[in-house]
């Protein structure tokens, strides 16, 4: 299952909603769509235009392949669930944003962290798709919990202590 999610912002992202939607027509594969504020309506895509938070973290553990808009919260939470995110971002020239800030914020993550994959032109989404377990090979996969980083250590300061007790 592939999940797509464009997050709640108030313009529309029918590009990518349209494009997925029009790949789910010709594969096999389930797609299901956060569409948001698009106005584009999938026909052969599952979607809904809110999902609440529960159901997304759901859909992001069963996909395969998650899809998102270039919003932080959206990419960084199948990061958490150890899934490495293709990322599409807003741009103002298709009026979906006000500026380019997506495109800016995508690219400097995926340049400093190697731990998503940004597709600029949607077109070029499809290749993306075919290729994922190659292009994700190889990658960092996740984001480090900070709260599990902090259990982990303390787990291993108390086993030390413990130990020293004997």
């Amino acid at each position: 299952m592939i999940f797509v999610t464009v997050g709640t912002h108030e313009q529309q992202f029918n590009r990518l909603v349209s494009y997925m939607d029009e790949w789910a027509s010709t594969h096999d594969e389930e797609v299901v769509i956060q569409s948001g504020f698009s106005t584009y309506e999938p026909k052969s895509a599952k979607f809904s235009k809110l999902y609440p938070y529960k159901t997304m973290v759901e859909l992001v553990d069963k996909a395969r392949i998650v899809i998102t808009h270039g919003g932080p919260s959206s990419f960084i939470m199948p990061l958490q669930i150890g899934k490495v995110p293709v990322v599409v971002p807003r741009m103002k020239d298709h009026d979906e944003h006000v500026n380019n800030h997506q495109l800016d914020f995508a690219r400097a993550v995926a340049e400093r962290q190697g731990n998503i994959i940004v597709v600029e032109d949607v077109t070029k989404l499809g290749d993306t798709i075919d290729n994922y377990d190659s292009i994700v090979n190889g990658m960092k996969n996740g984001l480090a919990s900070n709260n599990e980083m902090f259990c982990g250590r303390f787990e291993e300061l108390v086993d030390e202590m413990m130990r020293g007790k004997k």
